[in-house]
């Protein structure tokens, strides 16, 4: 019992339990490869089906696994990230240049009136 004293340790702030006895569940390695051409590995429980798509902890980067379901992956991402629209699409869409030029003048006259510059 001396050599598992308490004393000098907080609560919780680490285990006393050892790792013998422990048995891990069976896992497998899965390799996932980014546009740059970035190989990295996941570890997954053996019965799980990984995703197709997974980000790389260390660049951030999204990988697709290098299969057909990755293929099929990469490009629903890459049609989804062609298709998005910015807020300045749809403003384009509702006005045009010179309408915002015009109703942005309008707004740094009432802005500098405000501030009593008045230029």
């Amino acid at each position: 019992m001396a050599d598992r004293t308490l004393r000098g340790t907080r609560i919780g702030a680490t285990s006393l339990q050892g790792e013998e006895g422990v048995e891990l569940s069976p896992r497998r390695a899965v390799e996932y490869l980014t546009d740059k051409g970035v190989r990295f590995t996941v570890m997954f429980d053996a019965d799980a089906d990984p995703p197709a798509e997974w980000v790389d902890q260390k660049t951030g980067e999204v990988g697709f696994l290098d299969d057909e379901a990755g293929r099929t992956a990469r490009a629903e991402f890459e049609e989804k990230e062609a298709s998005q629209r910015t807020p300045w699409d749809m403003l384009i869409e509702r006005r045009t240049r010179e309408e915002l030029e015009e109703l942005l003048e309008e707004r740094l006259q009432l802005l500098r009136a405000r501030r009593g510059s008045g230029k």
